[in-house]
């Protein structure tokens, strides 16, 4: 992610308490818009699934409004049927552009509680707020 050479300047509350309510209040804001978000999402997504099952049915390549065009693009992309086949294959012949490069959280937190180590993975201490209302 690139870093904005010109940060945004904010005005913080004069105290540290005034700052916990301000990002409460923030918070809880944001929640509200991303309820009106997701209820955005749902309809997009619900429109989507009725273009892309209407338009293949009229022998139009698309459709147009008054402020869109809308085509029903197919893509073929892959998955996997047979993962230790798939596995197997990237080890043979170390094609190892195949995957991509993330480790699941989860499992290496597993393992270290374990007491295992999960060789050339390290630790790496990420820093957070918890906010509770009161």
């Amino acid at each position: 992610m690139a870093v904005s050479p010109n940060p945004p300047v904010y005005k913080f509350p004069k105290t540290t308490g005034a700052c916990v309510d301000r990002l409460y209040k923030l918070q809880a804001e944001r929640r509200l818009v991303d309820k009106q978000s997701e209820a955005m999402k749902a309809e997009e997504a619900a429109l989507t699934e009725h273009l892309i099952l209407t338009i293949p049915k009229s022998d139009a390549t698309g459709v147009a409004g008054k402020l869109a065009r809308c085509t029903v693009v197919k893509k073929i992309v892959p998955s996997v049927k047979d993962w230790d086949a798939f596995f197997e294959y990237v080890r043979k012949t170390k094609s190892f552009d195949l995957l991509q490069r993330r480790v699941s959280d989860k499992a290496v937190a597993e393992r270290w509680d374990n007491g295992k180590t999960v060789p050339g993975v390290e630790q790496f201490n990420v820093v957070k707020l918890s906010m509770n209302k009161i």
